[in-house]
Order: C-alpha cells, then sequence, then structure tokens
C-alpha cells in the first residue's frame, strides 16, 4: 500500500465535503432538507456579464492558453473597481494578480512565503482553509482569539506582548465571516502598524465587503499599506458568479511577483470569456449593489424570526452573507446543528468548525429564497 503524505496527518478533509455527503443521502431517503449552512450565492449574476461571456465564446483565440497575468481589460477593470469603490489607486500591471477564485490564493501566497516551521496568526474564529493549507505547506498555526465581549476584533496590543519572531504571515478578515463583524479604518491603520512592527506580512481576505454593508472598504486604503499587506477579493459573493472560480490579489509588485512564481507553475491561465464577464462585473454601477442588498435584508429579517424560534441570540449589527448566533444555554454548536438537522430536517453550519471560539455558535446563511426560509419557520412552529 503507498501510503500518504506527512503533509497530510494534520490536515482533515473540509467539513463541508463530508457533511454534505450526509445531508445528500438523507434527500435521497426521502427527507425534504432545507440547506441553510452554505455561503453558494443563488442568485444569478448580472444578465449582462453573462451575455459578455457567451459573446466572448466566439472571440479569436478565446479558446487558446490566456496570460499568465490575466488579461489587460480584466486587470485594468480590477483597478477601476478599487478606485471606484473602496478609493484605492492601483497599478493594472503590476499589483493586480487575478487568481482562479480566492481560495487559489490562500494556497499560493503561504507556498510563495512560507518556509517549514515557520509561524501563522489565524483568526478563531475563522476560515478553516487558513490553518488547513498552513499545515499542508509546513507552516505552524498560531490562533490568536476574536471574542464577542470585543466585537470579534483582535486585541492586537496583547498580541504584541507574545513571541512573533518566527511569524511569516498574518490572516485577517474583515467584514469577518463567520461573525459578520466589521474593521473600520483605525483598525487597519494598526493593523499596518503592527505588520511594520514585527515584520509579518498581512493578508486580508476581502469576499464580503458589498453585502449588506453601506462602507465598503479595503485595508490597502491605510497608509503605507502595500509594503506589509495584500489583499484578496473575488467575485463570488458580490457578483453572484461562484462557481466561475473567478479572484484577485492586490498589493505591491514585489509580493504579487513572490505569488506570481508559484501561479505560473500551477495553472496556464483562466478562460478567456471568463475574464471577458468578469470585467463587465467589475464595471457595474452601485446600482447592482443596493438590488441585491435589499433581498439579502428581507432574507436576514427572515433568519432573525428562524434564530428566534430556535431561542438563539443574534446581534442584528452583522455584514456579510450570513448570520452568526449563539446556540441556547445547556446545549454546544455540534449537538445544537444535529439536533436541529435530525428533528426538523434543516441544516446549518456549526460555530466549532470555525475554531474553538466559535463552540456555541450556529452559522446561517442568506443564500436561499425566503420562501424557503419561511418553510424552515413553519417547520419550528408547528
Amino acid at each position: 500500500m503507498i501510503e500518504q503524505a506527512n503533509r497530510l496527518d494534520q490536515v482533515k478533509e473540509y467539513y463541508f465535503s463530508t457533511k454534505l455527503m450526509e445531508v445528500r443521502a438523507m434527500a435521497a431517503a426521502g427527507k425534504d432538507i432545507i440547506n441553510l449552512g452554505i455561503g453558494s450565492p443563488d442568485l444569478a449574476p448580472p444578465p449582462k456579464v453573462v451575455s459578455a461571456l457567451n459573446e466572448a465564446l466566439i472571440n479569436t483565440g478565446a479558446h487558446q492558453y490566456q496570460p499568465y497575468r490575466g488579461t489587460a481589460d480584466f486587470r485594468y477593470a480590477i483597478a477601476e473597481f478599487y478606485q471606484n469603490h473602496y478609493g484605492v489607486s492601483l497599478d493594472a500591471q503590476s499589483e493586480v494578480l487575478p487568481l482562479m477564485g480566492s481560495k487559489e490564493g490562500i494556497l499560493h501566497i503561504s507556498m510563495a512565503f512560507l518556509n517549514e516551521g515557520d509561524e501563522v496568526l489565524i483568526p478563531d474564529p475563522g476560515y478553516p482553509t487558513y490553518s488547513s493549507v498552513t499545515e499542508l505547506v509546513g507552516g505552524k498555526t498560531v490562533f490568536y482569539d476574536l471574542k464577542a465581549e470585543e466585537n470579534w476584533l483582535p486585541d492586537l496590543e496583547d498580541l504584541g506582548k507574545k513571541d512573533l519572531s518566527k511569524v511569516k504571515l498574518m490572516w485577517v478578515n474583515y467584514p469577518h465571516m463567520p461573525t459578520g463583524a466589521s474593521a473600520d479604518e483605525k483598525l487597519f491603520e494598526e493593523l499596518v502598524a503592527f505588520a511594520r512592527k514585527h515584520k509579518i506580512l498581512i493578508v486580508n481576505d476581502n469576499p464580503y465587503s458589498f453585502i449588506l454593508n453601506d462602507n465598503p472598504q479595503s485595508i490597502l486604503k491605510a497608509e503605507g499599506a502595500k509594503e506589509v499587506v495584500i489583499e484578496l477579493n473575488s467575485l463570488s459573493k458580490t457578483f453572484n458568479m461562484a462557481g466561475w472560480r473567478i479572484g484577485m490579489l492586490c498589493g505591491s509588485e514585489k509580493n504579487l511577483n513572490t505569488v506570481l512564481k508559484v501561479k505560473t507553475n500551477m495553472d496556464s491561465g483562466m478562460f478567456y470569456p471568463l475574464q471577458a464577464g468578469a470585467a463587465v462585473a467589475l464595471r457595474m454601477d452601485g446600482n447592482w449593489f443596493a438590488e441585491q442588498n435589499v433581498i439579502y435584508q428581507q432574507r436576514k429579517d427572515k433568519i432573525l424570526e428562524l434564530a428566534a424560534s430556535l431561542d438563539c441570540q443574534v446581534e442584528k449589527e452583522q455584514t456579510g452573507l450570513f448570520l452568526w448566533a449563539k446556540v441556547p444555554k445547556g446545549t454546544d454548536s455540534e449537538t445544537f446543528v444535529e439536533f436541529v438537522l435530525k428533528k426538523y430536517h434543516i441544516f446549518i453550519a456549526p460555530g466549532f468548525i470555525f475554531g474553538k471560539n466559535g463552540q456555541g455558535y450556529i452559522r446561517f446563511s442568506l443564500c436561499a429564497p425566503e420562501e424557503i426560509i419561511e418553510k424552515a419557520i413553519k417547520r419550528i412552529k408547528e
């Protein structure tokens, strides 16, 4: 028998990969499962984006290999998007790198900057891929606490008292998933100063900034940020294009060229029609975001009703595609999720998968129509 690589010893299969097999099996057995656990947008991309993709299919050279750095028009569209919506000036030639989804970027960044044994600061709770990828490339995970009483923001003063001499990267994610917390310009400025002081490269993962949020921000707007920060972004949630797998990395030419050394050995460029459609999406005006947020706000109101019917406590001031809720006293997140799944056939994400500080919480997705959420409420109230 051929043994698996040692790097997999500390890495588990992604929770949703295994759990959704169980959920699908229940559905196949005749159970009417309502899935409120996954953040896969059910709404359609802008029609003009789909049209641009279709039209690009017949473009000369559309089916050939594309530039590793993406097409010029796509890169310029990214730069325009950052200028128009975040007030951040980017050089489209050197400070923008298209990605096949931001999840790809997490791996590329880690491979590009981490040596075996290098430490990485990872938020708890936070996106599980940060830690799993760190383990895959031989880095060491160092979790930093995010707590409800501190509005799920890092305590940089306390963190700075620790031995950070081996830390190479720090992952931050605002608006935050799974808690829906938002950062302000002051925190971003403090993070840049923290990175300079401790010689750490900060990566802000920023895919949720336009969902139920009137003040989209980029950490790159902070003075001097490009020298010590790179930012991931994505079209998956903002434009309902999750399956297209389109993201971007923005930062200094030096840092992006380091990542490019990995990327050019991992893929052969993004399909041209995807880039053509993405460029159109990035040039959409603010009406698109407003229209989407009307729908998401209506869904959020229903999810708040659902959470209340389950005796869960929710902080209403949350942004992003999810709703973070505290489970009733006397239970834990895993037990509660299993109870709701078995009794009501409703699947919700348990908070423990996002870290120890997620224990006692659950995460509802807003990626379901109002009528489906109403159906879930009815099941619980019956």
